[in-house]
């Protein structure tokens, strides 16, 4: 696929994955809407892409507020014509704690961004796609929204629930030609992998920047093979130039 001038737009774009992803898509030719709520972070990727000679709108927003989300989307489509790609990254991993003993204020936060912002940023985006009759999403979810595992939390739930989100969206928009793809990256080295697991060797992680190369290879092959359209896939699904 001819990536010139397509529009990507990359939650969580300020660090780990989402900023590894906005900047492959950059280097690919791609226009990147892209948006954190820490401005620094935000403004380190785009700067990043700048330099590199990409085309790159960063967005301060956060993703459960559904005015950021709206003005992000309709300046994006406005600016650039219509979004090619979403790439749902944005979360939040929430404390590790036991159900019976986690904290109200945080589980509702987890949710409140994993899952609602989420769905906002996808039905709006979805929304802009559907006439055009074009456009991929594609999320990132993980393990623990497969198989629940204890003291995951809200973060495992919302996981499950961006499973079935993603499932659910993958029926309706068939007919539209859109496609819907979720990947579950495996280990990584991000700030989040550390808090979730602070005793472990961070070297022994795969890079950002190999789960950005298969995000590209999964949004851009899933426009052309619908037999990818709803799967759930893992890295090792995918074949070795992927990767």
């Amino acid at each position: 696929m001819q990536l010139k001038d397509k529009v990507v737009l990359v939650t969580g774009g300020g660090r780990g994955i989402g900023r590894a992803a906005a900047e492959r898509f950059a280097a690919e030719g791609c226009k990147v809407a892209l948006c954190a709520r820490s401005e620094g972070e935000l403004f380190g990727t785009a700067k990043a892409i700048e330099e590199a000679g990409g085309v790159v709108r960063p967005f301060r927003a956060d993703i459960s507020v559904r005015r950021d989300v709206q003005r992000m989307v309709a300046q994006t489509v406005s600016d650039w014509g219509a979004i090619d790609f979403l790439v749902n990254n944005a979360s939040v991993l929430g404390p590790s704690e036991p159900i019976a003993t986690y904290p109200a204020e945080a589980w509702e936060e987890v949710i409140r961004i994993n899952i609602n912002g989420t769905f906002y940023v996808t039905q709006a985006v979805v929304r802009t796609m559907i006439p055009r009759r074009a456009g991929t999403i594609l999320s990132i979810t993980s393990s623990v929204g497969r198989t629940g595992r204890a003291t995951w939390g809200a973060y495992s739930v919302s996981k499950f629930a961006l499973e079935g989100m993603m499932q659910t969206l993958a029926e309706e928009v068939a007919p539209f030609n859109l496609r819907v793809v979720t990947l579950n990256p495996g280990g990584t080295r991000t700030k989040m992998r550390a808090a979730a697991y602070p005793k472990e060797d961070p070297t022994r992680l795969q890079d950002p920047a190999r789960v950005a190369k298969a995000i590209l290879f999964l949004a851009t092959t899933a426009a052309a093979d619908p037999t990818l359209h709803g799967k759930s896939l893992d890295m090792a699904d995918l074949p070795e130039e992927a990767k």
